[in-house]
């Protein structure tokens, strides 16, 4: 029986995955919450207001849901973000992980397809929503799938530097 290789292209698309998606949402997230491009910052319900206004021109949410959004969306992406990093239980939140970025992809292509003259609100700054931001969103997305179904396949080899299990052994 051959074993894997400790390091191959799988691996390296998992951790690639894992630690640009996961500092993307880790600093979008702070980003919403914190409005560093603001002087002198708001608070936070100042920044959650903001963040929700970017939300609504999107016209896909009903007013109730904007706000529930525009409060939970940064905190989740920053605790997916460093559960993604610390890698525990990594089949779960990389695919938590691939249906966000996959929600987010498919409100700024509905925009974009719309010709709806919004800012894009990836990173609570003022940028607007250009075919640049469609391919950006869509890499990711292609990114996150890559990572979840290659850490579903990993998952189900045993890892070369594992002990050895009693079959091996005999």
């Amino acid at each position: 029986m051959m074993e894997s290789a400790p390091f191959n292209y799988r691996r390296a698309i998992i951790w690639l995955g894992r630690i640009l998606i996961a500092g993307i949402l880790i600093y979008a997230g702070l980003a919403k919450m914190l409005r560093w491009d603001m002087h002198p910052r708001p608070p936070i319900s100042i920044a959650t207001s903001l963040f929700a206004l970017q939300i609504d021109s999107y016209q896909m949410l009903p007013p109730w849901a904007v706000l529930k959004v525009a409060t939970w969306l940064p905190r989740a992406e920053i605790i997916v973000g460093l559960l993604l990093l610390i890698g525990w239980q990594l089949r779960i939140w990389a695919t938590l992980v691939t249906l966000i970025i996959g929600g987010f992809f498919v409100a700024v292509v509905r925009a974009y397809a719309l010709h709806l003259d919004i800012n894009c609100g990836c990173f609570a700054k003022p940028e607007p929503l250009t075919g640049f931001t469609v391919v950006r969103d869509g890499s990711l997305f292609l990114l996150a799938v890559l990572m979840t179904v290659f850490a579903f396949q990993e998952a189900r080899k045993p890892h070369p530097w594992s002990a050895p299990t009693a079959e091996k052994l005999t």
